[in-house]
């Protein structure tokens, strides 16, 4: 039977990738890739670069057009599903025009596979179609998340507190959870901090463990419009951008060893 394998590479740095991520690679025959197009066409390249640190001009890559999502639905469950839809179309025919019977696929996703990654959806609706069959590994990876807090020299969490992960959208919808002190935000297009009180803490970065890297930090009415200008100016250069950030909320004190 085939197997197909989800690989973790971090959120930029090839040096990111764990041995493990390594061993898998050059245990496979294909090396699949998605082309999400010319304005995007960094992060294909660090893909590239990965295969041929690590597995060298033997590996072989397979790559295909990526589906394009409506960003500008109005429906965004109805247009999320719709795109995981047409990208298991995509999947289906790779496993199945490229990978022999008893043959290895990689996927390489970006950061961690577990967290906000389509690809573990996409081979599920594949494999819930079952035309064609496949066993499935997952190898975690670093994701942004990890990478911004070594980047900022921070822990995430403080003692006995939680920490809440959530997207851009939500936090534009919601505000600041009524219940969470400090929150992770990805996937955030417009800057959803804004709704945030100024006295609250940021620490933002964007292309992080990239030379691109960008990193701010700091009571958000000061370095609040700074970042605006800096991810619109980054975005703007680069034709994308990568960005998250920890939202903490003023006035909680310091990391306590009791509540």
């Amino acid at each position: 039977m085939r197997t197909v394998s989800v690989v973790g590479i971090g959120s930029g740095n090839p040096e990111h990738v764990t041995v493990q991520a390594i061993r898998e690679l050059n245990g496979a025959d294909v090396v699949f890739m998605l082309d999400k197009g010319e304005d995007r066409e960094s992060l294909t390249d660090v893909r590239r670069e990965i295969c041929e640190r690590y597995v060298g001009a033997g590996c072989r890559i397979v790559t295909a057009a990526d589906a394009q999502r409506d960003r500008e639905a109005q429906r965004y469950a109805e247009a999320v599903r719709d795109w995981r839809a047409r990208r298991a179309d995509i999947y289906e025919r790779l496993l199945a025009g490229e990978l022999t019977e008893d043959g290895r696929g990689v996927f390489l996703a970006w950061g961690d596979p577990a967290l906000y990654d389509s690809t573990l959806h996409v081979l599920a609706e594949v494999r819930a179609r079952g035309s064609v069959s496949f066993e499935l590994r997952v190898i975690p990876g670093i994701s942004s998340v990890q990478a911004l807090a070594a980047q900022h020299q921070i822990s995430l969490t403080r003692t006995g507190r939680p920490l809440h992960i959530t997207t851009g959208r939500r936090l534009a919808a919601e505000g600041f959870p009524a219940h969470s002190d400090d929150v992770v935000v990805m996937l955030d297009a417009r800057t959803a901090f804004t709704v945030a009180d100024g006295e609250d803490e940021i620490y933002w970065g964007a292309y992080v463990g990239t030379p691109d890297e960008i990193l701010i930090a700091g009571r958000l009415a000061d370095v609040g419009p700074r970042i605006i200008a800096e991810r619109a100016a980054a975005r703007e250069r680069h034709g994308w951008i990568m960005d998250s950030y920890l939202l903490r909320r003023a006035g909680e004190g310091q990391d306590r060893d009791a509540e």
